[in-house]
Parts: C-alpha cells; structure tokens; sequence
C-alpha cells in the first residue's frame, strides 16, 4: 500500500476522539497526517472537548486533551495531499469563517479528492458550498444546515456506528462511526485492508 498524505483541519475544541483516534488510525496504516489550525504552527497546539452521549437532549461536552498542529496551515497546498479529514466539535462551527479553510474544503472537492467530515464537521462542507446534490450525514442538529445547502439527508443509524458515502465525500454523525467512516474513507484513498 503506497503511503497517502492527509490533511486535518483542526482548531480549539475539536472533539477529542474524532481528532485524535481518525490521526492515529491513519498514522497506524501508513499514512502522513498533516494536522493544522489558522494561526498555528507545528508544535502549536489546539485544546479538544469530549462530546457523549448520556441519555440528555443533547451531548455533554467534557474537557479534553491538547492536541498537537504537526504542520503550518499557511503552508497548505492542497496539490500536496491525497485525502482531507474534517472532525467535529465546536471547531467547525468558527472555522467555516476563515476563506482560506473554506478555499480548502472547495479545492479538496473540486479535486474529486476524498473527504471525510464528521459530526458538526459538515458545517464546513455546508460553508464550502460542496454539497448540492450529495447525500450527507452529520451529527442530527446540523440537518437542517445539510439540507438546505441542498443535500439529501443520509439517516444511517441511531446507533451514530455508520457512515455515508456521496461522490469523494464520506460523512458519519459521531465518533461511534469511526470504524465505517475510516474503512470507507481509506477505501477513497485506495488503502488496502484485511477483512
């Protein structure tokens, strides 16, 4: 399996699992991720929040761990990368008002490179104006958002354990979906893997 490059966008409160696990999965098979937040360097960090799922409302958010920017977001060239992923948390909710994120998220797709966003991740895809015409999942609150940026709605499971794939995008609404999400991501990216 050749080795593919991924970028990560990431900023402060990003959910814990949804940055950390997808980095080390990636990392675990080969991959380089390339992890990065505006007006970060490498060896800046960014802090993540614990979103579970304890029977309220809505997620409970906990404090999380750091999480480290191993690349310089200035110096992104999507040319560079094969793949991008996109983790939820609050970070995607602020991040979608930077162009240049924006600007990234469009060229990924425009690219028909593959893109993996999850939970409120696809606020970012909704800002990018890249999904008309796609079916798309999300954590349940950014559906009105997903479906007036003119996608269909993927309702995959109430277990949140699986994942939708539309074109070069593949979306899950929460970190429970991270084995469907990351196997059919790498399935993009051509990554082969044992049954």
């Amino acid at each position: 399996m050749a080795a593919k490059r991924i970028l990560m966008l990431v900023g402060d409160f990003v959910e814990d699992y949804e940055a950390m696990v997808p980095f080390q999965m990636l990392v675990m098979v080969g991959h380089r991720v390339d992890s990065v937040c505006p007006d970060k360097k490498a060896g800046d960090s960014v802090k993540t929040a614990v979103h579970d799922f304890e029977g309220d409302q809505t997620y409970t958010e906990k404090p999380g761990h750091n999480f480290a920017i191993n690349y310089d977001f200035d110096s992104v060239n999507v040319a560079d990368y094969d793949g991008l992923v996109i983790p939820g948390g609050r970070a995607p909710e602020y991040l979608r008002l930077n162009a240049r994120v924006v600007e990234i998220v469009q060229e990924f797709n425009n690219a028909k490179k593959p893109i993996a966003s999850v939970c409120h991740g696809p606020q970012l895809l909704v800002t990018a104006g890249v999904l008309q015409g796609k079916t798309c999942t999300a954590y349940p609150a950014v559906k009105p958002d997903v479906e007036a940026a003119g996608a269909s709605w993927c309702n995959v499971s109430e277990t949140f354990s699986n994942a939708c794939v539309s074109d070069n995008i593949v979306t899950a609404p929460a970190w429970p979906a991270h084995p469907e999400w990351m196997r059919k991501f790498l399935e993009m990216l051509g990554s082969k893997l044992e049954a």
